[in-house]
């Protein structure tokens, strides 16, 4: 017999049209083995033990143990390279992208599904299994806020946090704790405090996904948290917003009449 010298995968999504769609995928691949599937997180452990797959497709929403609640139990010795599935929107997931191989957010397309396949086999052959696991361990204990919402509802419509790449580690910044945001070309900065956290994200698309109760376009190139905002302030032509702390931001003559509306709700 000759011996399979390809990557052996395990299925991990408690939808069973998820599961079979990824395995209908799996199949064009001539070398891949489909070594089993899993409805649950408790499943998935038990698989994974069994099985020993290279590569888990693992659902981070599930039932009873969920996709993080499975690397946690496991850890890195008998964890595989994992691509992670979420129904969520990508800043929920971004965080994981220097731990695990990869993430898909459904629904997916069938060439983002190459796409991860592919990036999965480079990272198992560039590092260890251990090392990619060892990564995604330590973003775990280290950011509790990445437990993503497992109910419908508000916290699913508009974001609660931002994962911002720094420097081979993520930093996940609440919304909560951002006092205001600016463009930078096509990027954007989150203002927390004295601190500036610079996003490969466009001020248009953050604003798409903000809470617009809470978030406010003044101008367009900043975006203000409305409870932050101190004072309104006008003179020389011109129309400010303080906020607390003493930041003074120009507001724009076609937003004031909405924002001084907002305040006025707000307050």
């Amino acid at each position: 017999m000759v011996e399979r010298r390809g990557l052996r995968v395990l299925v991990v999504d408690d939808e069973p049209l998820g599961r079979r769609r990824i395995l209908d995928l799996l199949e064009d691949e001539d070398d891949i083995e489909a070594v089993a599937t899993a409805a649950d997180g408790i499943a998935a452990v038990e698989a994974i033990q069994r099985s020993r797959p290279d590569v888990v497709f693992l659902d981070v929403q599930m039932p009873g143990m969920s996709g993080l609640e499975v690397v946690r139990h496991l850890g890195a010795v008998e964890m595989p390279a994992i691509v992670f599935i979420t129904a969520y929107d990508e800043y929920a997931i971004q965080a994981f992208d220097a731990a695990a191989a990869d993430y898909l957010v459904k629904p997916f397309r069938n060439e983002r599904f190459r796409e991860a396949l592919g990036r999965v086999r480079r990272r198992i052959q560039a590092e260890t299994r251990g090392a990619l696991l060892d990564r995604l361990l330590a973003v775990i204990r280290d950011e509790t806020t990445l437990e993503l919402p497992t109910t419908p509802g508000r916290a699913a419509r508009y974001l609660e946090r931002i994962a911002v790449p720094m420097r081979g580690r993520v930093r996940v910044v609440p919304v909560s704790e951002i006092d205001y945001i600016t463009a930078l070309g096509t990027y954007a900065a989150l203002h927390v405090g004295r601190d500036r956290y610079v996003l490969r994200e466009s001020l248009q698309h953050l604003e798409e996904q903000l809470d617009p109760d809470a978030f406010v376009r003044i101008h367009r190139s900043t975006i203000v948290r409305v409870d932050r905002v101190e004072a309104l302030l006008r003179g020389g032509g011109s129309y400010e917003v303080q906020l607390k702390g003493g930041i003074r931001l120009r507001v724009g003559r076609t937003r004031r009449a909405h924002l001084e509306r907002l305040l006025g709700r707000a307050r």
